[in-house]
This record gives structure tokens, sequence and C-alpha cells, in this order.
């Protein structure tokens, strides 16, 4: 949207960004890579290219208590070593501590389902161009009942989502609190009639729980961990 740009404007470019033209048109008809905003009014995402330009390098000494903490809490890779992001966080453990029970509420004690949880993550990765959120649950993805052709749609426009009215709702909560940090009314109506109370406040959080991570990750330059494809 217009607003979009002119706010994107107003903040000054960084670096070349992605410009996306979403949700509306065909994939090969959205992206533009440029340090200049694309002539017409466009919705936007910065696809930063995390890895490319590392800035918090994930720990490589942790203190004995830190490792034992990472231990405990499955948070190595089949490398043996911590997964990027957990390594990354290691460089403030209390934040690391703190922090991994507000991500275990979402992960493990979430009243959505899992499928709809991923359908949130995974456009919530879209929407922030995190390639390294979006390259983590993708795989996670694939044990809460999404076929690939799900995970491909979740980059998509809304009205091509191959699943439900309600999961479109989803995805329409999920971009609305990315653009406006609320979900518009229409939405709210169509996803209360579903969902209880817990649930809706499951989808707020959900979303911004993953917003949040996307900045770290955006941020630091979290690299993608060897063995998972990069898929946005």
């Amino acid at each position: 949207r217009s607003g979009d740009v002119a706010e994107w404007l107003r903040q000054g470019p960084a670096k070349p960004c992605t410009w996306v033209r979403f949700p509306s048109s065909p994939l090969r008809d959205r992206v533009v890579t440029t340090s200049d905003p694309p002539a017409r009014a466009w919705s936007l995402y910065c696809q930063f290219m995390t890895g490319d330009s590392t800035r918090i390098f994930p720990i490589e000494d942790p203190s004995p208590e830190v490792a034992d903490f990472i231990d405990r809490a499955g948070l190595k890779g089949p490398n043996g070593k911590p997964i990027n992001i957990f390594g990354t966080l290691a460089h403030h453990p209390d934040l690391l501590r703190r922090w991994m029970v507000f991500a275990g509420h979402i992960m493990a004690k979430n009243t959505l389902s899992p499928r709809d949880r991923e359908i949130l993550i995974l456009r919530a990765g879209v929407r922030c161009g995190s390639r390294y959120e979006f390259a983590q649950h993708a795989q996670i993805a694939k044990d809460c009942d999404l076929s690939d052709d799900d995970i491909e749609a979740t980059k998509g426009p809304i009205d091509a989502w191959p699943g439900s009215d309600l999961e479109k709702a989803l995805l329409s909560a999920a971009d609305e609190l990315h653009a406006r940090q609320r979900i518009d009314d229409t939405t709210w109506v169509s996803l209360s009639e579903h969902y209880s109370t817990e649930q809706l406040l499951d989808i707020v959080f959900t979303v911004g729980q993953y917003t949040l991570v996307s900045m770290l990750l955006n941020t630091a330059g979290v690299v993608i961990d060897d063995g998972i494809p990069d898929l946005l």
C-alpha cells in the first residue's frame, strides 16, 4: 500500500530490498530487487539476506552453566552444536532462559492446533522476510499436517490458499497484525465464530512471538542451519 511505501521512504533504505507486490499478483510478477521503491503503490516487505552479513555469531564457548542449559533444553542440532538461533541468544543467558518460557508456550502449550500455529508462523516469517524463520518452520510444518504445497502457498495471495476459509482468516490475521498491529473487525468476527477467547489470544501472541523472532534473526544475520533448505 502507498502508506507502507511512504513509511519505508521516511525511514530510508539501509540496503537493497526485495519489493513484493503482495498479495494479489503471481509470484513471477511480484519481485523487484532495488534500493528504490517501484513506481506503483505496492505492499512490501524487505527480504533481508540473513546470513550474508552476520552481526552476531553463535557463541563458540558458552559457560558450563549455559552449555548445561542448552543440553537440558534440547537446543542442539544434529551436528552437536547449538541451533544457530539459540547459539546467538546464548550470548545473553538470562534472556535466553526467560524467553524460552514464552517460546515453550507458543510451541508446546498453545491452544491452537499445530497446523493453525504453523500457518501463522510461516506467514509471519514471510511478512517479515525472515529466511531463517521460514526455513526452520517449513520443516516443522511438515510434521503438523501441512503439505509442501500448503507451505509454498503461505507465501502467496490469500485468495489462492488451498485450505479452508477459516485458514484464510488466519492468514489475514497475520497480515493485519504485521501491517497495522491489529486484527481487522471482519477477520476478528470470522475467527471468533470458531475459536475460544484463549485461542484468539494465542493467535495474537503466536504472530507476535515470531515477528519478534524475525526481528532478531534479520538484525543479527543468523545463518540458516546446515541441512535446512532455504525456501523463502
